[in-house]
């Protein structure tokens, strides 16, 4: 029980820097304030205890606590998700996190964000989001595709395939304007002129 309860306060702890260090507003707010009035924290705990809840197979409880958390903070994560440390999830209301989408370290999320599959299949049908991953409002990452570590997605950005590591993609469909390095080949608005 005293490995569970400091395991706990580990990632209260992660969870409240995240939100200091990724949300302007959280600057000289107090931890226990994040805590007690942050939707996505709120969302973020009960996902914590409703996973472990499924992980260890208990039946009912884990769809509860999710269900009771979506109608408290409008942020409905599946209990199967599974998510990194210093996950921040800003604003949050209309976020939706599928049953089998993989969060790595460092990711944010903004309002709106669905994170969904394309469809009936069974096995693996939701994004995996690798670490230090930003996805803008109202995107929407559709299917078992990859986000490469420190990739953007910009608002509104409908995604149905991989996104290079250090890429930025925007659009409807998604496509990459920036790769590390420079910028990408080219856009949908034609070839790049820088060349690059």
């Amino acid at each position: 029980m005293p490995g569970l309860v400091a395991r706990t306060v580990a990632e209260i702890r992660r969870d409240v820097a995240a939100a200091h260090s990724r949300d302007p507003a959280a600057r000289g707010v107090a931890a226990a304030e994040i805590v007690a009035t942050w939707p996505g924290v709120h969302a973020l705990l009960a996902h914590r205890v409703a996973h472990a809840l499924y992980t260890a197979g208990v039946p009912f409880l884990p769809r509860a606590i999710a269900a009771v958390s979506r109608a408290v903070t409008g942020i409905e994560i599946h209990p199967a998700a599974t998510i990194g440390n210093g996950f921040f999830i800003d604003h949050g209301m209309g976020v939706v996190i599928g049953e089998t989408a993989e969060i790595s370290d460092n990711v944010t999320l903004y309002q709106g964000v669905t994170l969904g599959g394309t469809g009936f299949a069974t096995g693996k049908r939701h994004p995996t989001v690798q670490d230090n991953v930003t996805i803008g409002s109202g995107a929407k990452l559709l299917g078992p595709i990859t986000v490469g570590h420190g990739s953007k997605v910009g608002a509104n950005s409908v995604v149905i395939h991989d996104v290079l590591p250090h890429s930025t993609v925007v659009g409807n469909p998604g496509h990459p304007v920036r790769v590390e390095g420079g910028s990408s080949q080219a856009t949908s608005f034609g070839p790049n002129p820088a060349g690059g």
